[in-house]
């Protein structure tokens, strides 16, 4: 079967469509742990910050134009030794689960984000979210973490799990320089 998406850089302009897709997990789920959903302006705020430093936002596109589903990585903290180390986060339209995009959306992101000299990919996930575990252990990512009660939203207390992936050579040679 041939895909009926794409996988390409997000733009600004898909601002909109991105916090529209992001809006039902903030207001309905426990995924991202925001109450209050960004608006495009925002969106777009924070699309900036990650385009700005280099590091891929990608959207999945239907054949007649619609954003499906993002994702994108950054740099895992703020300080120089988080160099080498991305968070990644991703998002699909609720109507199009389970067809395949998340794993492409990921599998691309990966791509993208050795391309940028991260060494490792970190997933932050919700205990409440068995789907995003299992796409991540498809892509390769082992159990790292798991932190009891770490956030509470919608009347609930919820696990953060982590998993991590390496991305080119990992760890087993050192980066071309060293954080500054």
């Amino acid at each position: 079967m041939t895909a009926d998406f794409t996988i390409i850089p997000a733009a600004l302009a898909d601002a909109d469509a991105i916090a529209a897709i992001y809006a039902p997990y903030v207001l309905h789920g426990t995924a991202t742990w925001e109450i209050d959903p960004p608006d495009a302006r925002e969106m777009a705020a924070r699309m900036n910050k990650v385009l700005g430093r280099g590091w891929p936002w990608l959207v999945a596109r239907s054949g007649n134009g619609e954003v499906l589903g993002f994702a994108y990585s950054g740099q895992l903290g703020e300080r120089a030794g988080y160099r080498f180390s991305c968070e990644n986060s991703i998002y699909l339209r609720s109507d199009r689960r389970g067809q395949g995009i998340g794993t492409a959306l990921l599998a691309e992101l990966i791509r993208a984000s050795e391309a940028c000299g991260f060494r490792q990919m970190i997933a932050l996930i919700a205990g409440t979210e068995p789907g995003s575990v299992s796409l991540h252990a498809k892509a390769g990512f082992q159990p790292a973490g798991h932190l009891k009660s770490a956030g509470r939203k919608r009347g609930q207390w919820i696990d953060l799990l982590y998993m991590q992936r390496p991305l080119g050579p990992g760890d087993t040679a050192p980066p071309p320089e060293e954080p500054k």
